[in-house]
């Protein structure tokens, strides 16, 4: 018989259970450390500290990036598409924010998402990594990533770590988007459009465009302010990491629906990302890094420990919401040049 000291200790680290239907599944104890009630994977002594000066040096280093390209990006819309010169001073540079602190706040609020719902669940996580790109590459930033250094232990917290980012992404995005709009304008396309790129319109986009603007008359287009820009790429980024596949967002929120099943759903989208590359070269480095991630973690997501235990109702329609703002956020051709789509 347990002593009363051993019975009040396995109180404390074994809560009541829960209900799910019908059925009355025992709550994964909180208390980790006494290693009752989780297998030993889900257990670590120790996890690394944040190393601050790492996160603040590439966030610094990604809002360079970008706010040079972005300056670029300025000085283009104010040239209309003509040939401009550009001259180079702290104007030029402080213009480049329109387009970087937008897109750094489209991309925090969608890792910061992953984040806190890690803190809110208690599963170790770091903060955000920003990616810096060279300037003379289109974005500036090859976006951001948080690394979950612990398994997340029941498909209710993975479905709400996975899908927080997306939705929290999308939310700014959306008035970023019709701000952008606002500030940009119509133009006369010139007649030789030789190294100029056309951007594939997701749903959303053609929505605000139109309630925006109207219908463009042929010849004619619609000359992206920074803003609008920075929420375009914000959009494209949301789409990519709703793809149902592996350890993407799209990959844990298909997991914890669908459970093993998830693993034909992943197969079937590489399919597709292969398929996209005949309609549109933009796709072939995202197909790679997805073939890539296949090939590194496997088709299975990694299980959980309830995977046969369904998902609540409220869950099952919140994915068909992240479903829903994939679908208004993809664009099969994202970025063609103009030359080629105007013969």
């Amino acid at each position: 018989m347990p002593s009363p000291d051993n019975h009040a200790r396995s109180a404390r680290t074994a809560p009541p259970p829960f209900l799910v239907g019908y059925v009355s599944v025992p709550r994964i104890p909180l208390d980790v450390e006494s290693r009752q009630g989780l297998p030993d994977q889900f257990l670590r002594s120790a996890y690394p500290r944040d190393r601050i000066w790492v996160h603040i040096l590439l966030f610094l280093a990604t809002l360079l990036t970008t706010t040079l390209v972005g300056a670029g990006h300025y000085a283009g819309w104010l040239a209309d598409f003509r040939a401009a010169q550009v001259h180079f001073g702290w104007s030029f540079l402080l213009s480049g924010l329109w387009y970087s602190l937008t897109i750094l706040a489209i991309l925090g609020a969608h890792e910061f998402g992953h984040y806190f719902a890690c803190v809110y669940y208690r599963v170790n996580a770091s903060l955000p990594f920003f990616l810096p790109l060279p300037p003379f590459f289109l974005t500036g930033t090859l976006g951001a990533f948080i690394r979950i250094r612990q398994p997340i232990r029941t498909k209710r917290q993975l479905f709400d770590i996975g899908i927080a980012g997306p939705l929290a992404g999308f939310v700014v995005a959306i008035p970023a988007l019709f701000l952008g709009l606002a500030m940009s304008h119509v133009v006369q396309l010139p007649k030789a459009a030789e190294g100029m790129l056309s951007l594939g319109e997701p749903l959303v986009f053609k929505a605000a465009s139109w309630l925006v603007w109207g219908t463009v008359k042929d010849g004619y287009s619609l000359n992206m302010h920074p803003v609008a820009f920075a929420a375009w790429f914000g959009l494209l980024a949301t789409a990519l990491n709703l793809f149902p596949i592996g350890q993407l967002d799209g990959g844990h929120i298909s997991y914890a629906v669908l459970g093993r099943r998830s693993t034909t759903v992943t197969l079937s989208a590489i399919g597709v990302a292969v398929v996209l590359t005949f309609f549109s070269l933009s796709w072939l480095v995202w197909t790679v890094l997805m073939i890539g991630m296949l090939f590194a973690f496997g088709a299975n997501h990694p299980r959980t420990l309830d995977e046969d235990i369904p998902l609540d109702r409220t869950r099952v329609v919140l994915a068909l919401v992240a479903l829903a703002v994939f679908v208004l956020s993809f664009t099969p051709a994202p970025i063609e040049p103009l030359d080629l789509l105007k013969k």
